[in-house]
């Protein structure tokens, strides 16, 4: 089986029989493939798709192993065939697979076996085929009324599409069901009957039928769709007894023809359109004719039915709705021609029609049960079998029995038989009715004789056709045995008025004889309708189309024939034209028929003109197109034209009509001008056709040349290419060097000069390829040896190789026509490889080089090589394999070529570097490890050659490094290559005297931007824009590193784009500072790669810089970074005052500072937080500057969205050893502080060494303290980066850092006070108890116990000079202590004053203390102080720079805003290290 399991994983292939059909091995092998596409969809949830390929797969096991079941009958096995390889095709197409191209039996096409025009041919009747199919399945999935209007406007023809679904009707005998088309208003039925042999069970009486009732009435028209009314009428004519109620005492007559009911239905709105679902089914009522007692049959019979109209003649149907209709459905025609009658749709269908009759009861009581049988003989007696056709979905009979109407003296029967007789026996031909008197009673019905006749001549003695509409004929009697005998009634009249022509009255009551035959009193009726484009019931028109049989009034054959009617022309309109110009070619040796057949030719395309025949066109262009065959009519119509031109007063009449005619009449001339050569070159023997080649090819240059005539003329040489590759026609070398020495730079130049869009472009290119590939060894060398130092022989190797490109680089057929492609590359290849020959013999040596060949040669061998259609390794592994197995991979075999011709060219290789790098560089990327083995040592040899000649390479460096960076972003390079690359040259460079050192530089240089590149074409596909921001910086910093300031500017806008995405405004503005940074505000020419850009229009460096500014400035004002943007529009208002004199532009500036100072201080800004997040388990740590307003929480939620695999850890206590090594990620965020003008990021955290002293907490608390130094400020081109380095405090450093940042906080508030006497006290109370009152804080008691110790100072004698500063800073504390309670003891209030006392008492102890044992220190006088901003603290009695850390700012402090900047940075460096 195919698929074995229950899920789609599971699929196995089966082992295929050798002996299996094509076909079945076709399907097997298209299942597994679309298996595959299935899963996918599955996958991907797809579902519309995936449920449209699992129906198509389900179809296809079905009927494969239908087909395998060697069951089906040979028809039905051919139909199944067909509707395989149709889903087959439709399916590769919708899954945008591989197009198959099959020949007549379906089966898949050889190319090696087939001409490349007959591929081409098959290639676009498949895409066409398909296309269509395709388009109807949209239209009728989205049901659209436009399409199907659109449908129906571009075509003139219609039909009917009718399902017989059901016959609710118990008839209890066998029956014939009747459904046509009838017009009440005109009261005639329009179409030919659909017969249905309906049992006596209840069901269609071929089985094989069921729930297959179809048939389509062709041939409707858009006069048809003007009709007031159209009915759909069906009637019953049951088969059996003469009456139901008859019983069975009595042996009864059987298989008589009874009327049994009528359904009828107004169709006229499904006709028009007004009403369209061919789903929706009809119930038509019977109105019965034949009640009896017995109701058994149906309490409420009727039938149901489908109807659907269809635009289209029945070939284009059963094309556009083979769902529909196909060739098992039943075709009505209608009775009448259609609208058009296209060349070689050959008709000739007699409609008979039984009307009515009058027959005496004779003998007996009562009228005759009257049976009219109706046959047709030839003038010999023989009857004609399988001529009549009681409707369609019915094989033809030999006789025909009417209706019996019981007992009725006047039947009326209106039943119409189909008669198509082979046209060469119509004139031979007559229809003879008999009739009889059938009894109830089998004994009595079989004594009963035919007791009449009549008869007709389908062909009347003029030659012309039975005239169209009623005829009363004659009803012969005689002795039963005489009537069958022909000869003896057919030289009797046949119908009343040839009786009356013969002067003989048929008013009298008796009757008259006629030798052994009486002419009866009683009266038959019959009527008729010719539908033939062979039969004509015209007399002049049948003159002209039967001329040889009577030369002698030829000429007045052609004058009639302008008197004839035009309907009846149009109608014959293939064989009139074939007469005419059979006239002129049978008489070519005279004139006298030329000028009276131009006019006639004239009249018939003067005819169609007419607007009442215009829809006509159509027939005429496919006509002289397909139909056309008089190949020396040209030299006889010109010459009559010329005639009349040159005498064009005279015959003035003449040639103003032969003038609106010219279109048609040039257009016959130039037909038989092409078709004449193409006729007789395939007509003649080889020896023949050495003569008339040469004519050919010459008339073909010329038109072609002219650029007239191009589709005549490719089909032309198409069929001469076809002919030559025939094995049955001879010898054909000379015949090709012909068409090659003659045609082959006639047709390049064709194809060049021609637009894609040209519906002739793939003809032209086919017939091009075809000649190419027809061409042998012999052929080329020829055209080799041909070649000289002549212009010409440049020329034409240029146009091919241009041409050749274009071609690769826009092939001119769809993707999916493999084969054609295929076949295509491969008689380019053979053509390039011997072109590259002729380089190297006529145009390699110094004199004759060709430098723009040879260039135009290698750039076209690599679009060769790198062109999609030879990229295996993108197809499946079947596809794979298959064009593997068929012509090896292409891409080696020329790769291998060009490097050969690049050795080749010796001292000439200066003169392609460094333009050749790129071609040379795509070459090698191309995924064949042998290719890329053989082509990269190519890149040492450039380097060898310009250092010959420069004693450097940078030109080759340069433009490999520029061009790498395309290739690797474009989807070329891998890890294979890099290895590949670093191994080869490096061995090469090694081995070489001057370049050992440089190279292996180089080379080392490359590999480091490959592995950059590969990086960020990985990341580039990565969802998180983030890591593709990173990754992009990471290549932007090697690039300045390496100084390539273009390819630096380029990946500094792929990061500002990145940042643009984001709403990272901020980021964005920085990185494109880093451009302007390359700019100076100068006159100096902007270069090309510093305006990457379209949206810059500079073409100075002052004024593009003045651009970016201004964008920039817009993204730091919709980053809110204001204080940025202001000292930007500082820096551009002195350019535009001192130096452009913009004061336009000035006055905007002036304003835009007062903006931004106004909204920053209305909206309050508040700086991002910025945040440490740490990786574990990598060992990494980033400073991250979190969005505006965002929380911790949110910025851990963002950053499990986008690792939701990590575990977030709870503590911030280092991770241990099993952590760091874990596989699994974790990840821990913190809140940092900024210091230091935002290059330096601090967190804190206290952290415990050794046992805990419970008396003093202080003595073995330690700060772990985290520092990161940026290269850049944060924020900056990215909103995060990584950490640095780590570093601890001891606990007396923290306790003098806290000491220090104790006595800036009190001094701050003080002077806050000092120069704002309306400040709350609360907060200065506060801060005073806390430090003041031990039982809140514990003071500094708590240091002296810890510090101030005769252990401490032996344990750490290291530390005398910081426990000195401490005690400095304990002593500085008291006089701003002095100060804060002061200015508290003026502002309290009275409610307050315990509070203030207690205060006073405490600070007076503590005071007493303190400059007791550290010494008395002493503030500037408060006035000195007031009003003006306190130092921070004295630095004297801070740490030296060399021992204190980085930041001083922890997470229970406020950051300075006067730190330092760091010093000697302008903070765009991009270093990192």
């Amino acid at each position: 089986t195919l698929f074995r399991g229950d899920s789609l994983r599971h699929v196995h292939k089966e082992t295929v029989i050798p002996n299996e059909l094509p076909l079945v091995q076709e399907v097997t092998t298209t299942l597994r493939e679309w298996a595959s596409i299935w899963r996918d969809l599955y996958v991907g949830d797809r579902r519309e798709m995936f449920n449209s390929v699992r129906d198509m797969i389900y179809d296809l096991i079905e009927w494969r192993s239908q087909i395998l079941s060697g069951t089906l009958p040979q028809d039905e096995l051919t139909e199944l065939k067909q509707r395989v390889t149709s889903k087959i095709d439709y399916g590769n197409k919708y899954l945008d697979l591989d197009l198959v191209v099959r020949d007549k039996d379906g089966n898949i096409l050889d190319p090696d076996s087939t001409s490349t025009v007959s591929l081409f041919r098959a290639h676009e009747a498949a895409s066409k085929q398909i296309e269509d199919r395709i388009q109807e399945e949209k239209s009728q999935k989205q049901n659209v009324d436009l399409s199907r209007q659109a449908k129906f406007a571009q075509t003139p023809s219609f039909a009917l599409f009718v399902t017989l679904k059901n016959v609710v009707c118990k008839i209890g005998e066998d029956a014939e069901v009747l459904m046509s088309l009838y017009d009440p208003v005109e009261s005639k039925f329009i179409s030919e009957n659909y017969l249905v042999r309906w049992s006596s069970q209840g069901l269609v009486k071929d089985i094989d039928q069921l729930h297959n009732l179809r048939s389509v009435f062709t041939d409707l028209g858009s006069e048809d769709l003007k009709r007031e009314k159209i009915s759909f009428v069906c009637q019953i004519v049951r088969v059996g007894r003469m009456e139901l109620r008859d019983n069975n005492t009595k042996k009864l007559t059987s298989g008589l023809r009874r009327p049994f009911g009528v359904a009828v239905m107004d169709v006229t709105d499904i006709i028009t359109g007004k009403m369209d679902d061919e789903d929706k089914q009809h119930f038509i009522p019977f109105h019965c004719s034949d009640l009896t007692d017995n109701m058994s049959y149906s309490l409420f019979p009727g039938l149901w039915v489908t109807l659907k109209l269809l635009p289209g003649d029945i070939h284009q149907i059963r094309k556009d709705f083979p769902h529909l209709v196909d060739r098992s459905t039943a075709v009505a025609r209608k009775m009448g021609f259609p609208e058009i009658i296209m060349p070689g749709d050959v008709r000739n269908d007699i409609y008979v029609t039984l009307v009515q009759g009058e027959f005496d009861k004779g003998s007996k009581s009562t009228p005759k049960n009257v049976e009219v049988t109706m046959t047709v003989y030839d003038e010999d007696g023989k009857k004609l079998e399988n001529v009549m056709f009681p409707g369609a979905g019915d094989e033809g009979i030999l006789e025909y029995k009417s209706v019996i109407y019981y007992q009725i003296k006047q039947p009326r029967w209106f039943e119409t038989i189909k008669v198509a007789i082979p046209i060469e026996d119509v004139n031979r031909s007559h229809l003879r009715f008999t009739f009889r008197h059938r009894s109830s009673q089998e004994s009595k019905d079989k004594s009963e004789k035919i007791f009449a006749l009549s008869f007709v001549k389908l062909m009347r003695y003029d030659g012309t056709t039975l005239r169209d509409g009623e005829h009363d004929l004659i009803v012969y009697k005689a002795e039963a045995k005489k009537l069958e005998d022909s000869s003896l009634y057919l030289n009797l009249p046949a119908t009343k008025v040839e009786l009356e022509e013969k002067g003989l009255s048929t008013t009298g009551k008796g009757t008259h004889n006629l030798g052994n035959c009486t002419i009866s009193k009683d009266s038959f009726q019959i009527a008729t309708l010719v539908c033939s484009t062979k039969l004509t019931q015209n007399v002049d028109l049948l003159g002209l189309l039967k001329w040889r049989s009577n030369t002698s009034l030829l000429q007045q054959n052609l004058r009639q024939l302008m008197k004839v009617e035009g309907g009846e022309v149009v109608k014959f309109l293939q064989d009139t034209l074939d007469a005419l110009f059979n006239i002129m070619m049978e008489n070519s040796d005279s004139d006298t028929f030329d000028t009276l057949v131009f006019d006639s030719l004239v009249f018939i395309i003067g005819l169609i003109a007419d607007r009442k025949f215009q829809h006509f066109n159509p027939v005429l262009e496919t006509y002289i197109r397909k139909h056309f065959s008089a190949t020396l009519a040209y030299t006889k119509l010109t010459k009559v034209l010329k005639n009349y031109v040159e005498n064009a007063e005279k015959l003035t009449e003449q040639l103003l009509k032969a003038m609106k005619a010219l279109e048609y009449i040039f257009k016959f001339i130039v037909r038989s001008r092409l078709d004449g050569l193409i006729d007789w070159y395939c007509m003649f023997p080889a020896d023949c056709r050495e003569i008339l080649l040469p004519l050919m090819t010459e008339q073909l240059k010329f038109h072609l040349e002219n650029q007239e005539e191009l589709e005549a003329c490719c089909q032309l040489l198409s069929n001469i290419l076809e002919v030559l590759y025939r094995k049955d026609v001879g010898p054909t070398q000379w015949h090709v060097q012909i068409i090659m020495e003659k045609l082959l730079r006639t047709v390049n130049r064709t194809v060049i000069s021609m637009g894609r869009d040209s519906p002739l472009i793939g003809s032209f290119v086919a017939s091009m390829t075809a000649t190419l590939r027809q061409m042998d060894d012999y052929h080329y060398t020829h055209l080799i040896n041909t070649f000289g130092k002549m212009r010409t022989d440049v020329d034409f190797l240029m146009e091919t190789f241009i041409m050749f490109k274009d071609l690769i680089g826009k092939n001119v057929y769809p993707g999916d026509w493999v084969i054609m492609n295929m076949m295509q590359n491969k008689v380019f290849l053979r053509a390039i490889n011997q072109y590259a020959a002729v380089l190297n013999k006529k145009f390699l040596d110094q004199t004759n080089f060709e430098l723009q060949l040879w260039n135009n040669y290698f750039h076209l061998a690599v679009a060769y090589l790198t062109q999609e259609s030879l990229q295996l390794e993108n197809f499946s592994s079947d596809k794979r394999s298959k064009i593997f197995q068929k012509y090896q991979d292409m891409r080696r075999q020329i790769g291998f070529e060009i490097r050969d011709m690049w050795y080749n060219l010796g001292p000439h290789k200066i003169k392609f570097i460094p333009e050749m790098v790129g071609p040379i560089l795509e070459m090698t990327l191309v995924p064949e490890i042998e290719l890329r083995k053989a082509t990269i040592p190519i890149f040492f040899d450039m380097m060898q050659c310009e250092f010959h000649f420069t004693c450097s390479f940078q030109r080759f460096e340069n433009e490999i490094i520029t061009k790498l960076d395309h290739e690797v972003e474009g989807g070329r390079g891998d890890e294979q290559y890099k290895v590949l690359f670093h191994k080869i040259l490096l061995e090469h460079c090694r081995k070489h005297k001057y370049l050992s050192k440089s190279g292996e530089s180089f080379v080392n240089l490359v590999v480091r931007l490959l592995e950059r590149l590969l990086d960020y074409r990985t990341i580039m596909h990565d969802e998180n824009k983030e890591n593709r921001m990173s990754c992009t910086v990471n290549v932007l910093n090697f690039y300045k590193e390496i100084e390539r300031e273009e390819m630096y500017i380029r990946y500094l806008y792929k990061l500002c784009d990145l940042h643009k995405e984001c709403d990272n405004y901020t980021e964005a503005a920085y990185t494109l500072l880093l451009h302007a940074k390359l700019l100076k505000w100068s006159e100096e020419p902007c270069a090309a790669h510093l305006t990457q850009r379209d949206g810059y229009q500079a073409s100075t460096q002052g004024q593009l810089k003045d651009q970016l500014y201004q964008e920039i400035i817009n993204f730091f004002d919709k980053g809110k970074m204001w204080e940025e943007a202001i000292v930007l529009g500082k820096e551009l208002a002195d350019q535009y005052e001192n130096e452009m004199f913009d004061f336009e532009q000035l006055t905007w500036l002036r304003l835009c500072p007062q903006s931004m100072f106004w909204w920053s201080n209305r909206s309050g800004v508040n700086p991002p937080t910025t945040f440490a997040l740490f990786f574990p388990s990598q060992n990494k740590m980033f400073i991250y500057r979190g969005k505006e307003y965002e929380r911790r929480e949110d910025f851990e939620a963002r950053l499990l969205t986008q690792f939701p695999n990590a575990d977030k850890m709870k503590t911030t206590t280092p991770p241990g050893e099993d952590i760091k090594t874990s596989s699994s990620q974790c990840i821990l965020t913190t809140e940092i502080t900024v210091k230091a003008a935002m290059y330096q990021f601090q967190y804190s955290r206290p952290v415990r060494k050794g046992e805990k002293d419970p008396d003093n907490e202080f003595s073995n608390m330690w700060i772990e303290r985290t520092t990161y130094t940026t290269a850049y400020k944060l924020p900056g081109i990215l909103r995060w980066f990584d950490v640095r380095s780590v570093s601890t405090i001891s606990p007396l450093e923290n306790a003098m850092e806290t000491m220090q940042l104790t006595n800036e906080k009190i001094s701050n508030m003080v002077q806050r006070h000092l120069n704002d006497s309306n400040l709350p006290i609360n907060p200065l109370s506060m801060l005073l108890n806390g430090i003041v009152d031990p039982a809140v804080m514990g003071g500094f008691t708590n240091y002296e116990k810890a510090f101030f110790t005769e252990k401490y100072q032996g344990d750490h004698p290291e530390d005398q000079e910081k426990l000195d500063k401490l005690k400095d800073l304990i002593a500085w504390q008291i006089p701003y202590l002095a100060d804060g309670v002061r200015i508290h003891g003026e502002k309290v209030t009275e409610a307050l004053r315990p509070f203030h006392d207690r205060l006073e008492a405490c600070f007076k102890q503590l005071r007493e203390k303190v400059e007791k044992q550290y010494g008395v220190k002493t503030l500037p006088a408060v006035d000195d102080r007031r009003g003006t901003r306190p130092r921070s603290m004295l630095r004297s009695f801070t740490m030296p720079s060399q021992q204190r850390p980085l930041s001083v700012a922890s997470v229970n402090s406020i950051s300075s805003d006067n730190s330092p900047s760091r010093p000697g940075s302008d903070g765009y460096d991009t270093h990192t290290e």
